[in-house]
């Protein structure tokens, strides 16, 4: 296990220092930073003197130069070894005849000077990608110059335009992918078929959300009965077809290498940055009703206990029956003699054994122990300019589960094949607690007094059991919280090491190729072993059992690189998506400054409480300097805030009544206020009509006070600064453009 700092001892802090270290700067929006170390070791504390010189992102090498009172290690920049070469994205400004790009990311930490004959064709208070010319040094801002112009900053979708540069998410095909795709053809030939099972016969149907496009999975399910005495079987045959994107996409080629950059498809309100070309993603591959397509099949029988009895893989040739939305399915499930069912009627049986097979996969799933919270998911509905229009819960029905624990059993038997055959290949891996972890949820369980506990070697089961006891109590939404927290992030990997939340012993991605990349080399595994063959990774290419073995070593190395790159990019896309849905709400919420709400908590940390509102499903951070004229203390174990004098204590899932006090756009932040019983607070509750426009008069007017004030105190805390800058002219420009930047330039949000 890898010691804390806090658990080193003094002589071995003592030989660490002056200890050179490489790793990537992180910046943090209050000036200072962080060196995220490669060999994974705490972060160096980096003053904001050392980040004057470096940028987020950059990669150096740094001096362990002291440790504070906690055992923290603070670094000392020695070596830059790589600037970051990507372009930063931020808005132009205009100020007392200087040019200067504001950095959208706030991690960057210093503007950007720009020369006048190098901002192209952008004005003042657009958004724009600049590239670096000069780095910052101690003495001196770093230059740039414009590279792209966005637009404006309220253009529709400008938000998104900003994430995926900001983000690095590529989404623009190369010509050569462009070129490939438009020699595609537009259906199926008779050489594809060749080699195929033709399922066309077979009802299969499609069932997704109202707003898909491509149609990655189809479904069906018979009851079935065969044998007798001992070897007498009674159950379902459960088909899960999934698009056969493998066929049209080969390793090496230039569809496959844009594919691999992006790892995966990049959800955002509105827009997809799909992983492949449309005329792959919501054509050729895509499981369209009435369309033949080519598909990679999982053919299971299911007993009636919910256990997988055997099952096969094959290439096929399908037909989608019917294209079925959740809501559909769902009125069908919950009224077969309902106006949904009479339109379906045909495909009605089909739906009812599916129902039927996920009612037995769920008794298994209860065995095994698989961990399952219910939580509240929310769709961000914009309008046609691409603002939130409001934000509604998303209902999670019998019918999103049907489909899950359908895709599940595919999963399980894609990483059951290649696992038995002792193939190299990406897991889906989600390990138990981490040390640290477990022992702070240990200890949160005991402060309880519940009885239910956590052992030393968690299992799936235990979090199961104390998810299900404690459901129907007060605290259920705190104490599950606590338990989500406690586990790990699930990541691709070579190696398999079980999925602890879903109690898998082997576990990988199969059903999803048009969107996952992990799923596309998943599917080019399976097809090399149904040919006893072997896909190498490093040459793209089938090979046999014996040449495979030669570069097993390399190979394995290969997949852990590959594991970890789609990992990366997974992340990199949850990021991106967080940072377009936070800065929608940011901009939405700004629509209703002063506004009172009831709310839940949601977390709770030693500098506040974040609350969930409880109408439009937007969170925000109640400041602790919001709670109240008394000092709270944050417990650790129980995870609340306890008053010392009133000993009113905060907890997840407390109920609370807020007031919408300030809206950071550019930090994506979302400010309350407690309001306490009985306080008498404006504006009222929101108006109608013409009281509406009076109200959000009062509060921009509020606003702009504050704004007013903060200009006052910035000029203020300028003219004393102004002795020690004359003597640097660039600070001195700086000073003069912030000086003249109220009146003369757009305001940075």
């Amino acid at each position: 296990m890898k010691k804390s700092t806090t658990q080193q001892s003094s002589s071995t802090i003592g030989t660490e220092l002056m200890n050179e270290v490489e790793g990537t700067v992180q910046g943090h929006r209050d000036g200072h930073g962080f060196l995220v170390r490669d060999d994974r070791q705490p972060d160096l504390y980096l003053s904001p003197q050392e980040m004057r010189a470096v940028l987020h992102r950059d990669r150096v090498k740094a001096r362990i130069v002291r440790y504070d009172r906690k055992g923290r290690p603070e670094g000392r920049v020695v070596e830059i070894i790589e600037r970051r070469k990507s372009p930063i994205i931020g808005r132009l400004l205009h100020e007392s005849g200087i040019w200067l790009v504001a950095p959208e990311d706030k991690r960057y930490g210093q503007d950007i000077m720009v020369p006048k004959n190098a901002i192209a064709n952008a004005t003042a208070g657009q958004v724009v990608a600049i590239e670096l010319t000069e780095p910052p040094s101690l003495y001196s801002q770093p230059m740039g110059r414009v590279t792209e112009v966005l637009g404006e900053i309220d253009d529709p979708g400008m938000e998104i335009e900003i994430a995926v540069r900001k983000y690095e998410v590529p989404h623009q095909f190369s010509a050569e992918t462009l070129s490939q795709a438009a020699g595609l053809p537009d259906k199926i030939r008779p050489a594809d078929r060749k080699d195929r099972i033709d399922l066309t016969d077979v009802p299969l149907v499609t069932i997704d959300g109202e707003d898909a496009r491509d149609f990655d999975d189809a479904v069906y399910c018979e009851p079935i009965k065969t044998g007798r005495g001992k070897s007498a079987f009674e159950g379902w045959r459960l088909v899960v077809a999934i698009a056969d994107v493998s066929h049209y996409v080969k390793s090496g080629e230039p569809i496959d290498e844009d594919a691999y950059e992006r790892a995966t498809s990049v959800y955002f309100p509105r827009r997809v940055i799909p992983m492949l070309p449309e005329k792959l993603s919501n054509g050729l591959c895509s499981l369209n009703p009435n369309e033949d397509r080519l598909a990679m099949v999982c053919d299971m029988l299911i007993t009636q206990a919910g256990e997988i009895q055997a099952y096969q893989f094959f290439p096929a040739v399908i037909c989608s029956h019917a294209r079925f939305t959740y809501t559909e399915v769902a009125a069908i499930l919950g009224n077969t003699r309902g106006p949904e069912a009479a339109r379906r009627k045909d495909l009605v049986p089909d739906l009812l054994n599916l129902h039927e097979v996920y009612r037995a996969l769920l008794k298994e799933r209860a065995r095994r122990g698989a961990v399952d919270f219910e939580t509240t998911e929310t769709q961000i509905v914009c309008d046609e300019n691409g603002r939130i229009e409001k934000i509604v819960p998303r209902t999670r029905t019998e019918a999103h589960k049907l489909i899950e624990e359908a895709m599940l059993a595919a999963n399980v038997c894609s990483a059951d094949f290649i696992a038995t055959s002792k193939h190299p290949s990406l897991y889906r891996v989600h390990e138990g607690p981490t040390p640290e972890k477990k022992t702070l949820l240990q200890n949160y369980l005991k402060a309880l007094g519940l009885g239910l506990s956590i052992g030393d070697d968690p299992k799936p089961g235990e979090y199961q059991a104390i998810a299900a006891a404690t459901k129907d109590r007060v605290d259920a939404q705190q104490i599950h919280t606590m338990l989500l927290r406690s586990m790990q992030q699930a990541i691709y990997t070579g190696t398999n090491s079980g999925h602890f939340g879903l109690a898998y012993e082997a576990y990988t991605h199969f059903t999803s190729p048009i969107r996952r990349y992990p799923d596309l080399l998943v599917h080019r595994v399976i097809k090399a072993l149904l040919h006893s063959k072997r896909y190498s990774l490093l040459t793209g290419a089938i090979e046999t059992p014996a040449k495979a073995r030669k570069g097993a070593g390399a190979e394995a190395e290969q997949w852990e690189v590959t594991g970890a790159h789609c990992s990366a990019n997974e992340r990199r896309a949850d990021e991106a998506s967080r940072d377009v849905e936070a800065w929608l709400k940011c901009r939405f919420m700004r629509e209703h400054l002063g506004e009172e709400y009831g709310g839940t908590v949601t977390a709770v940390t030693s500098f506040g409480l974040f609350v969930t509102l409880d109408a439009l499903y937007v969170e925000g951070l109640i400041h602790i300097t919001e709670l109240g004229g008394e000092y709270y203390r944050f417990d650790e174990v129980r995870q609340e805030l306890r008053g010392d004098r009133s000993g009113v204590r905060y907890t997840v899932g407390a109920r609370v009544r807020v007031q919408v006090i300030r809206v950071d756009l550019d930090g994506r932040k979302i400010d309350f206020r407690m309001v306490k019983e009985g306080e008498d607070t404006t504006p009222a509750p929101r108006a109608r009509g013409r009281e509406k426009g009076v109200e959000k008069a009062a509060s921009a007017a509020e606003e702009l006070a504050n704004v007013k004030e903060t200009d006052r105190a910035v000029k203020a805390a300028t003219r004393a600064r102004k002795a020690s800058v004359a003597g640097h002219p660039v600070k001195a420009a700086k000073s003069a453009a912030r000086k003249g930047a109220a009146s003369k330039a757009p305001r940075r949000r």
